[in-house]
Formats: C-alpha cells, sequence, structure tokens
C-alpha cells in the first residue's frame, strides 16, 4: 500500500518593498532572514512562494521546527502623517 503525504497550507505574512533599481524585494519576518526578489510584483510574488516552501521544506530536512504564524491575517497599512515642522529631520 502507498503512503500518501499529508500537506498542510500555511500562510505568511510577506513584505513587498519598491527596489531602488526596481522590481520589488521580499521578506518574510516570520521566517528569518528569507529574503528573494522580483522585477515584477506579479514575479517577486511567485519567487516568494518558490523561497518560502523552499525553506521550510529545508528546516522539514533537518528535522527543525517550522515557524507558524499565529495570527489568521496580518494587515499592513501605509498611514500619511503630517508633520511639517520637523520636516528639515525627515530624510525622503
Amino acid at each position: 500500500m502507498k503512503k500518501v503525504k499529508k500537506e498542510k497550507l500555511l500562510e505568511y505574512s510577506v513584505l513587498f518593498e519598491p527596489a531602488k533599481e526596481g522590481g520589488y524585494v521580499v521578506t518574510v519576518p516570520k521566517l528569518y532572514g528569507l529574503t528573494t526578489e522580483g522585477d515584477t510584483f506579479e514575479e517577486a510574488k511567485s519567487m516568494a512562494q518558490d523561497v518560502i516552501k523552499g525553506y521550510i521544506e529545508s528546516l522539514i530536512s533537518q528535522g527543525k521546527k517550522v515557524p507558524v504564524e499565529k495570527s489568521d491575517k496580518a494587515f499592513v497599512f501605509n498611514i500619511p502623517v503630517s508633520v511639517p515642522e520637523y520636516s528639515r529631520y525627515v530624510t525622503a
């Protein structure tokens, strides 16, 4: 009889930051040191999925625990804040 692999669907918060040279730099805060990039948002997203899977497979093959996010969903917002009197201290 063939063994059936059980799979679990994990979700991670992923940060996409515009790169100076174009494209996006991607980090996964819950997975220490995990960074990738892509020339477009879609490419960066695909790269993130690939490296997350590889990272987790590597942890499992080493017998290490896989970090799991506790919250159902995480949200990141950019919130505009006007600080005119301090504008000389803010670098763009």
